[in-house]
């Protein structure tokens, strides 16, 4: 068990024939016994930090582990965002491909609709056209015929027709 500053003050030392001077071992005892209780203070502050130091070491530790699992958690988590947003990508790639495909097709589809009703339609249109053009040759064939110049030989008696006129008027 290490000494105490009280120890030092009362220890008693046997006295001997020419023994050292009592005063001046008194005063270095003295000396002594500020000393030690300086040093014992001392220690016992660097304890106390030391104690303190070791707390916040430990809260420190605690911390940095908790950092250490938070970055893990976030890694994975990211990764996970990361699976996630690939997958997510490639369905909806193959959502559009899908819509792509369907719209190409109709479009298809309705160019060939619209390919034939403009045969059709170039159908009609010749089909108007002969008959058009008979019906114009008939009616320049009905001008060109005889009949008209013997209806223009034709000499009417206006004379007779009064007659009749005014007999239609009596009745």
């Amino acid at each position: 068990m290490p000494l105490s500053p009280l120890d030092i003050h009362n220890k008693e030392f046997s006295r001997g024939f020419r023994g050292y001077q009592e005063d001046e071992v008194n005063e270095f005892l003295d000396q002594i016994i500020k000393d030690y209780e300086l040093l014992l203070r001392e220690k016992k502050e660097l304890e106390d930090r030391l104690v303190q130091t070791d707390e916040r070491v430990g809260h420190f530790t605690t911390i940095e582990s908790t950092l250490q699992k938070s970055i893990v958690v976030a890694q994975e988590a990211a990764e996970e965002v990361r699976r996630n947003s690939q997958k997510e990508a490639k369905l909806i790639i193959r959502e559009a491909e899908k819509n792509a495909d369907r719209i190409v097709n109709e479009s298809l589809t309705k160019a060939r609709r619209i390919a034939m009703e403009i045969d059709e339609l170039k159908k009609q249109s010749k089909v108007f056209r002969s008959r058009f053009r008979m019906l114009v040759e008939a009616q320049l064939d009905l001008i060109d015929t005889d009949d008209w110049e013997t209806l223009m030989e034709y000499d009417i008696d206006t004379t007779n027709l009064d007659k009749l006129e005014e007999k239609k008027e009596v009745y």
